[in-house]
């Protein structure tokens, strides 16, 4: 696949080797052409103005909705809310949802894989709601550690956040239907933080069953500052709006408020409106290429990547290899003698960029005994040649120490 002459960054950048999509992925000419075209050639807000412009742009901006209700399998377009991530969808929903159902004695369920973004706000509103926090554990592989599900998920659960995939190690939630199934079983809501499966893999919220779904543009070859939340029809009247404002009320009276019908209730103010025709066209981009045809790609770098990196007796490779070669698009390492941080340092010394830290997953880290390891991940655009520089870069490295 040499998808490399799709993205202005590369032509900018001839010499530098970009391993670090899992982070944000490039932009092809056709999202920042929309972008610029709104900018440019439309731009007038959405929901307010009776002029032709103003009902174009709103008109656009709806088809985009309906673009990314088909693209994961919704229902309806009234399903998904715009936000400016992954984090603000979270947050929106423990803020909302979570304050208003969960209580005292209550039990909250996440997993050892999640993000920060996922594990934090649901801390916090236990804390608040003197709830129970339950962590499930994993295994050294990254899989999650428990003998049955009821000893995790009980009558006192009332919500699971889980991450389809982990941002830290590229593992996929194998557990995650069950996860579900199990979860409403007792009548328990479950969030997915799909911000690492969405481009790599088929999305279905349908076939999942999930009552809450989020992910970003950027990690999907759109734009910075946009995000989906899926509400699933039947459980948005449990979920008020947690901003009012312009294009959110339907009446305003003295003695109280109306607020619109879902979504808008949800997207009070001014929208990201160019964000929003960026993303249609980082879907449109993904579709064209289509989703499966862009999971073999990677899983094929990630399968010679780890060819060349267990040739390397310092190197120990974080996470289940075996998944990894057929599903993955992240390889997580460590360098036995060598910070992660110096790793990334040499490596971008030599015009590769990687990711080294924690990668906002520490309670990954702290399980599997390490502080900081290095990761790399790849897109459309990445090929073999790309990771014949991060290797012969990393023997190189090795071979100084």
């Amino acid at each position: 696949m040499q998808k490399k002459q799709d993205f202005p960054f590369f032509s900018h950048h001839k010499n530098l080797t970009y391993l670090d999509s899992a982070s944000t992925a490039q932009k092809p000419q056709s999202v920042i052409d929309a972008v610029c075209e709104y900018y440019t050639r439309m731009n007038a807000n959405v929901g307010r103005g009776v002029y032709t412009l103003a009902e174009q742009v709103t008109t656009r901006y709806e088809k985009v909705r309906a673009q990314v209700a088909a693209f994961i399998g919704a229902a309806s377009a009234q399903e998904i809310i715009f936000t400016k991530g992954t984090t603000e969808g979270i947050n929106f929903i423990a803020s909302t949802w979570g304050y208003d159902h969960v209580c005292e004695g209550d039990e909250i369920v996440v997993t050892e894989l999640e993000h920060h973004s996922n594990f934090v706000p649901w801390q916090r509103l236990a804390q608040q709601k003197k709830a129970l926090l339950k962590i499930i554990p994993i295994t050294q592989s990254g899989d999650l550690a428990f003998k049955s599900m009821a000893d995790w998920i009980t009558p006192k659960t009332k919500i699971v956040a889980v991450t389809h995939v982990s941002n830290a190690l590229g593992i996929g939630n194998a557990h995650l239907n069950a996860i579900i199934k199990a979860a409403h079983a007792v009548g328990a809501k479950v969030l997915v933080d799909g911000c690492q499966a969405i481009g790599y893999q088929e999305v279905n919220v349908r076939d999942l069953g999930c009552d809450f779904y989020v992910f970003s543009g950027h990690k999907l070859y759109g734009p910075t500052g946009i995000g989906v939340l899926y509400i699933k029809q039947s459980v948005q009247k449990e979920v008020k709006p947690y901003q009012f404002g312009g294009g959110a009320v339907f009446e305003v009276k003295h003695s109280d408020t109306v607020v619109r019908e879902a979504p808008y209730c949800y997207e009070a103010g001014t929208p990201a409106i160019a964000q929003v025709f960026g993303l249609g066209a980082a879907l449109e981009y993904v579709f064209t290429i289509g989703v499966h045809v862009i999971q073999k790609h990677v899983a094929a770098l990630c399968a010679y990547t780890i060819e060349g990196l267990q040739g390397l007796s310092r190197v120990t490779i974080l996470g289940d290899v075996e998944y990894l070669k057929l599903n993955g698009h992240v390889v997580s390492f460590l360098v036995e003698g060598i910070h992660a941080h110096d790793v990334a340092a040499f490596l971008d010394s030599q015009g590769i960029c990687v990711r080294a830290g924690h990668h906002c997953a520490q309670l990954i880290a702290r399980s599997l005994g390490y502080d900081s390891s290095v990761r790399v991940s790849f897109a459309v655009y990445n090929n073999a040649h790309d990771v014949d520089l991060l290797l012969g870069a990393l023997r190189q490295l090795c071979a100084s120490e």
